[in-house]
């Protein structure tokens, strides 16, 4: 194979920087990194959603951030530190000269173009399973088909678990990109799904029991119950059943016309919500809701009402300045808000043809989405003494995922209630990329590659800009807020006593990530510092100065 070589002086590349280096024809890229008198050369895109890497954020572990959606990567091995990537990037020969004057980096041509266009098999030669993924259900069984679940999948592979692993999913499609549904209003599960079903049977050795449901669980005979009446029996058992849709305790919430979101075949019924000339009403400001909104202003509805409980939307997890923004955005595109508002009614007889607000108000109504919540899944549960329910389905694990009093059952994701680091409150987060770095946690677990769960939550949400959060912030008493609300390009700084205990932004990547790597290692700025001045991005975290807290 045909290879091709790059020179370039060092001081191109300083300690605890990176630099894009092209690499030949057809717009091919290498990143290189320096960490000391290290250099790596891997491919420069993140296997999530193709992000360049060199505007990401590079820690003194090597451990490379992607600027859009945080996935992280380790720039000496290539390997997945924490999703949303679900594929490792390439690594490739570097040379740094005895007199630490110049960088060589040498790759085949074809696998540089490839490493740019296409995705690298995830498994390397680490899977080498020594026994069939139909055995008789032993192994590890995984209940949720959604992010969460396909993670300790991936993560057991990944890790050379080369036994029987069988997911079981209530949904008839392989696990999706989930956060694209509301963002897009795709029906069509090949456009989502992370990975075909040939692959994960053929490749990743899984026993895929799609459009199938767990109605009970005995942990003493150590099986798990389906709707069938099958029991199928399991080493390890990881529960990530994700969460389902809330619906409001009012009238009408059953007509034919009244959708929540949370799975293909809840898109597939929404397809009217892009036809133009509709009177659209959505019952919640949530981040869900909002999203959907942003998709079908777009096309000419004759009217689009958001009803919501706060002042402004996000009011609690953003604040009053940068929800009145949002709020002020969505206005001009033609929404119309009744805000700290109740809806008390839908009407209709099998079709909803009007919703009705606590102020007597009635909105007329082709489709309702209601955006009000979600529920843990674990209806399956309720009732088995092997198991505690919290008040609101929810299931308290310890610092390594494991439910409370069982030393072979997880729960990951949407229903779990974790020991966050570093103040170790137990909390349940609802984010997509929690679930998945469970997923990663367990999986390594399992394998026997201990691996506590330790990261800064982090979400995006596409609301005219791509907002990006991180950080735990419902509790904030304070917001520092720099650049322009109104003009959706700003950071603001979520303060609790004396602490940054969260950060969002628009139009100013990657100060998120940098920041939730700030938070990760104990060395955010305070609040003063910021009113000061000071810059998060100024911060170095590529030497050993700043050390991993969690």
């Amino acid at each position: 194979m045909a290879t091709h070589t790059v020179e370039l002086p060092a001081s191109d590349v300083p300690d605890g920087h990176m630099k894009e280096v092209d690499f030949g024809a057809d717009d091919q890229k290498v990143l290189v990194s320096r960490i000391g008198d290290k250099v790596y050369a891997t491919s420069a895109f993140c296997t999530h959603y193709g992000a360049p890497l060199v505007k990401g954020v590079l820690a003194a572990n090597g451990r490379v951030t992607c600027p859009w959606h945080s996935a992280c990567f380790d720039v000496k091995t290539g390997d997945i530190e924490d999703g949303p990537g679900r594929d490792a990037i390439h690594c490739f020969r570097v040379v740094l000269s005895d007199d630490k004057s110049k960088i060589t980096v040498t790759a085949p041509i074809e696998k540089t173009k490839k490493a740019n266009k296409e995705r690298l098999p995830f498994l390397r030669s680490k899977y080498s399973p020594t026994a069939p993924a139909e055995a008789d259900g032993k192994g590890v069984v995984i209940v949720g088909g959604g992010a969460g679940g396909l993670s300790v999948a991936e993560s057991l592979r990944e890790h050379g678990y080369a036994g029987p692993v069988t997911l079981i999913s209530k949904e008839n499609n392989t696990p999706i990109d989930r956060t694209k549904l509301s963002k897009s209003l795709l029906d069509d599960p090949s456009k989502l799904e992370w990975r075909p079903a040939s692959v994960l049977k053929d490749t990743f050795g899984l026993n895929l029991r799609l459009g199938t449901e767990v109605t009970a669980v005995d942990t003493a005979s150590k099986t798990v119950t389906l709707n069938g009446g099958e029991k199928v029996g399991y080493e390890k058992l990881v529960l990530a059943p994700g969460a389902w849709p809330s619906r409001l305790p009012i009238p009408g919430t059953d007509l034919e016309n009244v959708f929540t979101l949370r799975n293909v075949d809840d898109t597939k019924k929404m397809q009217g919500l892009k036809g133009k000339g509709k009177n659209i009403v959505v019952i919640g400001s949530s981040f869900i809701s909002m999203e959907l909104v942003a998709v079908v202003m777009k096309n000419e509805p004759a009217s689009l009402h958001v009803i919501g409980m706060e002042t402004v939307p996000f009011e609690r997890v953003l604040g009053k300045e940068i929800g009145g923004a949002l709020l002020k955005f969505f206005e001009n595109n033609g929404v119309t808000f009744h805000m700290s508002e109740k809806t008390t009614k839908i009407n209709g007889t099998n079709q909803a043809e009007s919703v009705e607000l606590g102020n007597g108000t009635v909105l007329k109504a082709d489709f309702v989405v209601m955006g009000v919540g979600v529920r843990p899944a674990t209806q399956f549960l309720q009732g088995n003494a092997a198991f505690t329910l919290e008040r609101d389905g929810g299931i308290v694990v310890d610092k390594d995922l494991y439910v409370k009093g069982h030393s072979d059952v997880f729960a990951i994701g949407d229903i779990a209630h974790y020991p966050q680091a570093p103040s170790e409150n137990v909390r349940r987060v609802e984010h997509w990329n929690v679930a998945t770095d469970h997923g990663r946690a367990v999986g390594a677990t399992i394998a026997g590659t201990e691996k506590p769960y330790g990261r800064v939550p982090i979400f995006w949400s596409a609301l005219g800009q791509q907002l990006r959060y991180c950080g735990i912030g419902t509790s904030f008493d304070d917001v520092i807020i720099q650049g322009k609300p109104e003009e959706l390009k700003f950071l603001a700084y979520y303060v609790s006593g004396d602490k940054v205990v969260a950060v969002a932004s628009m139009q100013n990547d990657p100060v998120v990530m940098k920041c939730a790597e700030l938070l990760r290692h104990e060395i955010m700025p305070s609040p003063a510092e910021l009113k000061e001045g000071k810059d998060p991005m100024s911060i170095d975290i590529s030497s050993s100065h700043a050390p991993l807290k969690f």
